[in-house]
């Protein structure tokens, strides 16, 4: 089995969205053993002093097994690329991503990825995804992964969950990218041939 990753960002010494993360970490641990009990991240993280955006990795299993912190420099995403997979799977946060890097090397030009499965649009390789109508940012209701921002953000109704089928994308003007170390509006991208690459 390999083992399951949280990626929490720290800036100025604050842990961000961690309650977020320590639910899914407990949640995911719940789901591959049964009798383990929940662990609380704020006993494991020790933020650095420096000041900046720094991205805190936590390797996990049933227990904790290794917290590594490093300076965080936001991936530039200016155009995606949609491939298709109907058969990946990345329900749980993991350092196994060979589905995810096979789909992001089809990317040609682009930037990044925007995967469609079944006909619906899900995440890009990195981030989950709203769209905007005009009035509304919608983000998929069944994404690859259920990202802690994403969650947040659902929680503060700034997006509502849709499906959304690849086919209409041209009912939306731009597409979000947000994960927990892009906050929310850092990453728009018109839906145009420019950006979107079908």
């Amino acid at each position: 089995m390999y083992p399951f990753i949280e990626t929490i960002r720290i800036e100025d010494g604050q842990i961000y969205n961690l309650d977020y993360h320590t639910e899914r970490f407990n949640k995911t641990r719940a789901a591959f053993w049964k009798d383990c009990t929940p662990l609380d991240l704020r006993e494991f993280i020790s933020p650095p002093t420096l000041n900046g955006i720094h991205k805190c990795r936590i390797v996990y299993g049933k227990d904790v097994e290794e917290v590594t912190y490093a300076p965080y420099q936001m991936r530039q995403v200016s155009s995606l690329h949609l491939v298709v997979s109907d058969t990946i799977d990345y329900t749980y946060k993991s350092a196994h991503r060979e589905e995810l890097n096979a789909l992001y090397a089809q990317r040609g030009m682009a930037d990044d990825v925007l995967i469609v499965r079944n006909g619906y649009l899900t995440d890009t390789s990195i981030a989950n995804v709203a769209l905007y109508d005009g009035d509304t940012w919608f983000t998929p209701a069944h994404p690859l992964l259920c990202g802690t921002k994403r969650s947040e953000f659902l929680d503060r109704q700034l997006i509502v969950e849709k499906d959304i089928p690849q086919i209409c994308l041209k009912d939306y003007s731009h597409i979000m990218l947000f994960n927990a170390m892009i906050d929310w509006k850092r990453i728009i991208l018109p839906i145009n041939e420019k950006h979107l690459i079908l």
